[in-house]
């Protein structure tokens, strides 16, 4: 058997609602997980060091880590600040260093980059994007973030995208909800996020009613996003998981939407006559945010291994 394949992997998803933790292989199998919510960081990051240091005992030395992290975060390695979360609506975890710890605790490589990067990455190397390289890949849940890949790699530039704190129009059914964004009040987290749907209505979207409609206002600020992307990074698929996804119904609503909103100016099958297989849900389910961390790692021990 090749060495590769015996590789063991850790990988940390660390979310803003909670933090899930695996050791894996190159193959995408997830050998330990634990997860556990996301309280304040010295408890949390002490919970995530304990169930690595546990399964190095029980697997072995790791190959590589891999963090995929909630934002935004610092990716420039030449920034005193690389490895740190940055200014972020999370209350508590503004400046958190969450790669310094794992790095002294362990003698291998840190892959680290964006949640919703990381599982973009995962879905390109074992989910619904294998046969592609180049996709966005959404999550609409307690927060909205978005996750680029380029000819096959992750996007990376003056920082990472904040996909989810671009400005939508209004919806006219909308014109009196401030939003929740506490930077931008009604940027796209701020008013199609799980959180600013409680806010605006007092239920979570899949105890409303099919007629009300926050399903009408939630498919058409995300059919902007999607037309927007279309637009701008032009991606060859769009992926779109979350807790808010859950609800069936509303990604044909988002597909009909992106439609109405780009009006016939992009003329190709993927949008006219395809759209079922260009707005699609991860391949990967829930553990895309997790298995992405482990591409990271995977990654990280690459890149290692040129040097």
């Amino acid at each position: 058997m090749d060495k590769t394949e015996t590789r063991i992997f850790g990988a940390v998803e660390a979310g803003g609602t909670k933090f899930v933790c695996a050791v894996g292989n190159a193959q995408g199998e997830i050998l330990a997980q634990t997860r556990f919510p996301t309280r304040e960081p010295d408890s949390t990051l002490k919970a995530m060091l304990d169930f690595l240091r546990e399964q190095r005992e029980n697997f072995g030395p790791y190959a590589a880590l891999g963090i995929g992290s909630f934002g935004p975060i610092e990716l420039d390695f030449a920034s005193p600040r690389y490895g740190h979360i940055r200014r972020t609506p999370k209350s508590g975890w503004s400046d958190t260093d969450i790669v310094g710890p794992i790095a002294r605790e362990f003698s291998c490589p840190v892959g680290f980059d964006t949640d919703v990067n990381g599982a973009a990455l995962a879905e390109h190397i074992w989910g619904c994007a294998r046969d592609i390289d180049d996709l966005v890949y959404i999550t609409v849940g307690t927060g909205i973030g978005g996750g680029a890949i380029v000819h096959g790699k992750t996007i990376a530039g003056l920082m990472h995208p904040e996909i989810g704190h671009v400005f939508p129009r209004r919806h006219a059914l909308d014109a009196n909800f401030k939003g929740i964004c506490p930077f931008h009040d009604d940027c796209l987290e701020g008013l199609a996020s799980g959180t600013a749907i409680i806010a605006r209505t007092g239920f979570p979207l899949n105890e409303l009613a099919i007629s009300h409609p926050q399903w009408e206002i939630e498919a058409d600020y995300l059919g902007q996003l999607c037309a927007q992307l279309v637009l701008t990074i032009s991606p060859r698929r769009i992926i779109i998981g979350g807790g808010v996804m859950g609800q069936t119904r509303l990604l044909p609503m988002i597909r009909e939407q992106t439609r109405q909103w780009l009006r016939g100016y992009i003329d190709r099958r993927e949008i006219s006559t395809a759209i079922s297989d260009y707005i699609v849900l991860p391949g990967l389910g829930a553990r895309a945010g997790v298995l992405g961390a482990l591409a990271l790692a995977m990654c990280a021990a690459t890149q290692a291994s040129k040097a």
